[in-house]
């Protein structure tokens, strides 16, 4: 009993630091981003970003984390769908315990891993096919952040739908479901927000990686009309500049940045969580 209270007290406090951390980060972050938010001299909610003649704006990095996202992850999910669907079918229970080994050694391997393969592959790849700029463009962060979210994203189907699969498995062989409808018709509509989960985190992850639009998206800060043209995130704003300014207007975009960044990502795991408790209640409440 005594070591049972000493554990949840040591949990507790565990927790209380994570949250009081949790705090002074996003209010350090709101203590340095709100004068840069309502500095008229140097707006950074515009489209321009040309600091040697004042113009700070962020919102094309922002337009351009966003649609990195969304278009990996239009890419990516029906992949991962896929992929799950595939390791679910019995008959070919052999390969897909080599795919889950290979997908968890994808979520292992290193950001930098893929963009240095992709910097000396993709790149020269699309420049010579396309003969439309340098290769560093659009195209070639979000296929490479397709690759960096799908391991996540076919985990987190997998460990919904695996459970799912042998409780419905007599039923289905009982009514006479082959393998494919009991995926179609009966799984998959009963993992819609799983489905949503992983998109959710699909996205987070992808608008949230630094290195892969820094090294691959070619870096300028545009407004894009075209896949092969070169875009800057959000993130790799931070790296850029963090590298090379200190204390000036330019280096202030940062706090801004850092704090939509922040929000971006806290809203996301916030929706994840809402929706992980809505399921198990209404788990709770279909076995009763």
């Amino acid at each position: 009993m005594v070591s049972s209270i000493t554990t949840e007290r040591v949990l507790l406090t565990f927790v209380s630091v994570v949250c009081a951390l949790m705090i002074l980060l996003f209010g350090f972050l709101l203590w340095f981003a709100l004068p840069v938010f309502f500095n008229t001299e140097a707006p950074v909610l515009t489209l321009l970003w040309q600091p040697e003649q004042g113009h700070y704006g962020i919102l094309t990095m922002i337009t351009s984390s966003g649609l990195i996202g969304l278009l990996a992850l239009i890419i990516a999910f029906p992949i991962a769908i896929g992929i799950s669907g595939f390791c679910l079918l019995e008959r070919y229970h052999k390969p897909a315990a080599w795919i889950r080994s290979l997908i968890r050694l994808m979520a292992g391997i290193p950001t930098v891993v893929y963009g240095i393969a992709a910097v000396f592959l993709l790149v020269p790849l699309l420049r010579e096919t396309f003969r439309s700029g340098s290769g560093f463009c659009l195209l070639a962060a979000t296929l490479i952040v397709v690759v960096l979210i799908l391991p996540v994203m076919v985990m987190m189907l997998d460990t919904h739908c695996r459970p799912l699969a042998k409780q419905i498995h007599l039923a289905s062989v009982a009514t006479g479901f082959t393998e494919s409808q009991t995926l179609v018709y009966l799984i998959f509509p009963h993992a819609q927000k799983a489905m949503v989960s992983a998109m959710l985190l699909g996205f987070s992850r992808a608008i949230g990686d630094t290195l892969l639009p820094l090294m691959l998206a070619g870096n300028a800060p545009q407004l894009t009309s075209s896949v092969f043209d070169s875009v800057r995130t959000l993130t790799a704003h931070i790296g850029l500049v963090l590298a090379t300014e200190n204390g000036s207007a330019e280096y202030n975009s940062l706090f801004a940045a850092g704090f939509i960044l922040l929000a971006m990502s806290v809203a996301v795991t916030l929706l994840i969580r809402k929706m992980e408790h809505a399921q198990l209640t209404s788990t709770k409440e279909d076995a009763v």
